[in-house]
């Protein structure tokens, strides 16, 4: 299953909508869900098996699917296989699946063993699992700062806090993800691009709060007012498994203050700004009291460079 769970990481930025799933057989044989359209992991393990999938264990992060889609079911191929064991990580929870895909198994006389690394899956499959559960994209706030909490001096020059191996790290988070959301007011002060460059991928949908001028580097853009839940209801039903929240300090602020958050992915510079009259990682009112304030969890902690990665999320 963890072979499973490598596989299913290098096709992390070619398979939305449609979750990135990893496949091994006993026999030694590998797939992985291919870009919308094409089969999905099971069948490329399959074929690639051929006979020698007949009275084989598969091993399958993700539930197989029981529907028709732009593919035919995995679980009629799995059956026609004859494959005598299937070993599920995760169960899937769209309703189109949802136990369906194990059930059929069953009932064909396929012995299935559910909930293998069901964490790990849990954690690589959160965004087309949220999307899946509620309608909605996965969030996650990206933020840079010096170690004393600044992400720019007075004067509002910033870049850059960190080093070449954050931000490329960064850009991987954008090719990760579906869509990427600014401000009007950070368009408007640093007139982003907000494409992928430092690493191989696909240039996520730009997504601005508010109107974003002409002629901006961001254009095109999706441009969108309104309350953010509603915000978010309209991208995830566009298809936006995963959304990433890159400023300015107003909007995160605000997505913080909702509860809207599903990770904070916090890039450290090794510098101080020395002073508290730089520019802080959020713009708003904050907890008034320390009972109130927010405390999470840190799930994971990496160096990059000189720099430190820090992420973070719920309870």
């Amino acid at each position: 299953m963890r072979r499973a769970i490598e596989i299913a990481a290098a096709v992390r930025t070619t398979t939305s909508p449609n979750p990135w799933v990893g496949c091994v057989l006993s026999t030694g044989h590998e797939g992985a869900t291919q870009p919308p359209g094409g089969p999905h992991a099971e069948r490329v393990a399959l074929t690639a098996a051929g006979d020698q999938a007949r009275g084989a264990t598969l091993y399958t992060t993700l539930e197989p699917c029981s529907h028709h889609g732009r593919t035919t079911p995995c679980v009629d191929a799995i059956v026609e296989a004859g494959v005598a064991r299937v070993v599920i990580g995760f169960e899937d929870p769209d309703p189109q699946v949802a136990g369906r895909g194990i059930e059929q198994l069953r009932e064909a006389g396929i012995e299935v063993d559910v909930g293998v690394c069901a964490d790990e899956v849990r954690r690589q499959l959160a965004p087309y699992l949220k999307h899946r559960s509620t309608g909605r994209p996965w969030v996650v706030v990206k933020l840079a700062a010096s170690l004393d909490g600044r992400t720019a001096a007075p004067d509002g020059t910033s870049q850059w806090i960190t080093g070449d191996e954050a931000r490329a790290d960064a850009h991987r988070l954008r090719a990760e993800s579906d869509a990427v959301l600014v401000g009007a007011g950070t368009v408007r002060a640093d007139d982003p691009s907000l494409t992928v460059r430092h690493v191989e991928g696909p240039d996520p949908l730009r997504v601005v709060l508010g109107h974003a001028p002409d002629d901006a580097k961001v254009q095109p853009a999706l441009e969108l007012t309104g309350d953010l839940g509603e915000v978010l209801d309209l991208l995830g039903s566009k298809g936006v498994l995963q959304l990433l929240v890159e400023g300015g300090a107003s909007v995160v602020h605000d997505f913080h203050a909702a509860g809207l958050v599903d990770r904070y992915v916090l890039y450290l510079a090794p510098a101080l700004f020395g002073g508290d009259d730089g520019r802080g990682l959020f713009a708003g009112a904050g907890a008034p009291t320390i009972a109130d304030i927010w405390r999470g969890r840190i799930v994971a902690v990496d160096q990059l460079g000189d720099d430190v990665k820090i992420e973070l999320e719920g309870r």
